[in-house]
């Protein structure tokens, strides 16, 4: 089922200095300690300010993360002579942001949360997927659920790499993956192609 467009803010949005210092604090804290003990208590601490500074602009530590991920990777670089550059700049963008350090665990811990807390779903499909999600189909021109689905194989697959090894995908592997985006995607979506999959999309 296609859902409604959502009004998002584009990535990268302004910062004030508070919020550059705690995010910074965050993915910091994040690499040092691990997603789980990265309290909001220690990136107040670490950020010099108090608690409840962070908690008039964030209702809970997964909507800081979701925010501070936002800032971490800006927008899409969609760039390239062609849909198979476009691509393979997006993948390798995804890539290389994911391997920052505490992106990538920052990612997988509220990413793991949302499994079981719904409105933290929600505020990552909207937040944070549909920014991306509206750029790329726009640059692509391609259906809601195609986009989807190469958000859900490429981001899945880097994120699953990271939670199994604890390190970012290496270089010949994010160029194999890129092969095999490209396989699927590159040539843009033929007449049989326009129907829901149903996989991403509800």
């Amino acid at each position: 089922m296609t859902r409604s467009t959502p009004s998002t803010r584009p990535p990268g949005r302004p910062r004030s200095g508070v919020d550059a210092a705690v995010f910074a604090a965050t993915l910091s804290a994040v690499d040092e300690l691990g997603y789980a003990r990265a309290t909001v208590d220690r990136i107040a601490a670490a950020a010099g300010v108090a608690k409840t500074t962070i908690y008039r602009r964030w209702p809970s530590k997964g909507a800081l993360i979701v925010d501070c991920l936002l800032d971490a990777f800006g927008p899409v670089p969609l760039e390239g002579a062609g849909r198979a550059e476009l691509i393979s700049s997006a993948v390798r963008w995804a890539a290389a942001k994911i391997g920052e350090p505490g992106v990538g665990d920052a990612f997988a811990g509220v990413f793991s949360d949302a499994v079981s807390d719904p409105a933290l779903r929600e505020i990552l499909s909207t937040r944070l997927q549909d920014p991306y999600r509206l750029a790329l189909q726009d640059a692509l021109g391609e259906p809601e659920h195609r986009v989807l689905f190469l958000i859900d194989v490429v981001v899945g697959t880097l994120l699953h790499r990271m939670g199994m090894t604890g390190e970012p995908m290496a270089d010949a592997d994010v160029s194999a993956l890129v092969e095999m985006v490209l396989s699927h995607f590159a040539g843009g979506a033929g007449p049989d192609r326009s129907a829901g999959s149903g996989a991403s999309g509800a």
